[in-house]
């Protein structure tokens, strides 16, 4: 912890044990490194708003909507792909995804295989293995998204509905 938040271990230390109080400086690197909003860091009372104010990123076109704010487990996404002209550039990295389709069509390559998910299917897979998603047609689609760094595993699938092809 010391590491991550820059604060020494004797610091850290004496705030464990209650002899130190802990300022902005020292709660700000602690609730980072925790995952946590600063008020549930410090058990502030509850406000009576129960409105959740998400923060959209962008990233290569994609609208990315955090729907879960812990550090580490599964994390949720709502995702919103464009259509787009590239093709698509199959990658791969750590982790295991769910991909849920809420709206459009989305096209999910995963190594060899090409599918088509419509609204309501859902798909797993490790992200190992070679993998694209994107729409299926010229209309934007839109995802829930539960993403596992550590791979941990869901029990759902998306059953082939005679869509499934090779991929190009």
């Amino acid at each position: 912890l010391a590491e991550t938040t820059g604060i020494s271990e004797s610091t850290l230390s004496r705030l464990e044990s209650g002899g130190r109080k802990p300022n902005l400086e020292l709660l700000l690197p602690l609730a980072r490194a925790y995952g946590l909003p600063l008020d549930e860091l410090v058990g502030a009372p509850q406000t009576g708003d129960p409105r959740v104010h998400l923060r959209p990123v962008t990233h290569g076109g994609m609208t990315f909507v955090p729907l879960t704010r812990r550090v580490g487990g599964l994390h949720a996404h709502k995702l919103v792909i464009p259509p787009s002209a590239g093709e698509p550039e199959l990658k791969t990295h750590e982790g295991y995804e769910w991909p849920y389709v809420l709206n459009g069509r989305l096209r999910l390559f995963l190594g060899d295989r090409s599918l088509v998910l419509d609204p309501g299917e859902v798909a797993e897979f490790d992200t190992h293995l070679p993998h694209w998603m994107g729409p299926a047609d010229d209309r934007p689609v839109e995802l829930l998204v539960i993403f596992g760094q550590q791979g941990e595993r869901a029990h759902l699938r998306a059953r082939p509905s005679g869509r499934e092809q090779s991929a190009p």
